[in-house]
């Protein structure tokens, strides 16, 4: 049954009982029956009639989509075949009849074809829900694999560029050290201050290739999760910090930390990150940092505190975008790419990260890491 079949076929039989309704009627009066018994019959059977042929002609109007009219008008006409069946089964029985069987048998009928739409279209809607939400399912299947595919492309581009960029850099770095070692006596100061802001550039650009390089390899060089002690990975970072610990006198206080699924290599890399930056934005005081970790649900909830310079509302936003620097390289070192790294790395372990933060009174830094299930 096609689609515009099935709502016809509705709007044909809700026509039909009312047709039938207004013929009974005048069947009825030329017989001379009570015009209050007329009228009672007529209105039951034209009010089916009418429920089935409205319901019928406004099927556009609702959310069933038209591949389920014809299903609807399967439930009324079976609908009104159960009725006609169960009318000839009690009619088979013995000194059992039916009463008025005209009036009957088109009352009955009727309201067994309404009840077959009302249900055809409570299904019909059901149905019509789940396919769009099928739909909509396949659509965003979709756009992930599209994101996907194209989150590789990007990856492979930044390895590309970054990896292709490493040969002329060290060629460039290699020249101005010649440079520097063979023309040093015949540099005037200025010409020993330009050479000197030429090799930290390439020193600082090189830098940058290297954490563009670490964070392009972040998903597709990344070890499978596996349960991670982080009381281990904090003590390690430390003792990778510890030059950059003695210098500042920092106080690194730790609570006991819980096991997690993860990547050793990239927690540690996170951690490290994260206690660097906490030393090096400590401001005039010695740092004071603390570590700390809470359960929620299925995951744990990590934080980083520190008692430094604050980042301001305004800037927390971007702090974890690539290459962004909140201060120039003489007041801080660094290549802009940590931060971003570090929100990477928590999101290939399927969690978030952000930051509370005022200026002059620290910031922490929060992330969630999976649980290990017991």
């Amino acid at each position: 049954m096609s689609t515009l079949g099935g709502k016809h076929v509705i709007i044909t039989l809700g026509g039909l009982y009312i047709a039938l309704a207004a013929g009974w009627g005048l069947v009825q009066a030329s017989l001379g029956t009570f015009l209050p018994s007329i009228l009672v019959g007529s209105s039951f059977i034209g009010g089916f009639g009418f429920i089935i042929f409205a319901g019928g002609y406004r099927l556009p109007e609702t959310d069933i989509h038209p591949d389920f009219y014809s299903f609807i008008a399967v439930r009324c006409l079976g609908g009104l075949g159960l009725i006609i069946l169960i009318l000839l089964l009690y009619e088979l029985q013995p000194a059992v009849g039916v009463e008025n069987t005209d009036r009957s048998v088109l009352i009955l009928t009727g309201f067994g074809a309404a009840a077959g739409f009302g249900v055809g279209r409570y299904d019909a809607q059901a149905k019509s829900r789940a396919r769009e939400i099928e739909l909509q399912n396949q659509k965003l299947q979709r756009i992930q694999d599209e994101l996907e595919e194209s989150n590789k492309r990007l990856e492979q581009f930044a390895y590309a560029a970054s990896h292709d960029l490493q040969e002329p850099l060290r060629m460039i770095s290699s020249y101005l050290q010649l440079i520097g070692n063979r023309y040093a006596d015949e540099l005037d100061e200025d010409g020993e201050e330009f050479l000197e802001y030429a090799i930290d550039g390439s020193e600082r650009m090189k830098e940058m290739i290297d954490g563009l390089l670490e964070y392009s390899r972040v998903n597709t060089q990344g070890k499978p999760l596996e349960p991670v002690d982080l009381n281990e990975i904090v003590t390690e970072a430390c003792k990778n910090l510890e030059i950059q610990i003695t210098e500042s006198n920092a106080d690194i206080e730790s609570d006991e930390l819980p096991r997690v699924n993860g990547d050793a290599s990239q927690l540690h890399q996170l951690f490290q990150n994260l206690l660097s930056n906490a030393i090096e934005y400590s401001g005039d005081q010695p740092p004071r940092i603390e570590i700390f970790a809470e359960r929620t649900g299925k995951k744990w909830k990590l934080s980083v505190r520190d008692e430094g310079i604050g980042i301001d509302p305004e800037d927390q936003a971007h702090i974890f975008d690539v290459f962004e620097r909140l201060h120039s390289h003489e007041e801080h070192a660094g290549t802009g790419i940590g931060l971003a790294l570090c929100k990477r790395i928590v999101e290939r372990h399927d969690g978030e990260m952000w930051v509370d933060s005022e200026p002059g009174e620290g910031a922490t830094f929060s992330f969630m890491l999976p649980a290990v299930t017991e």
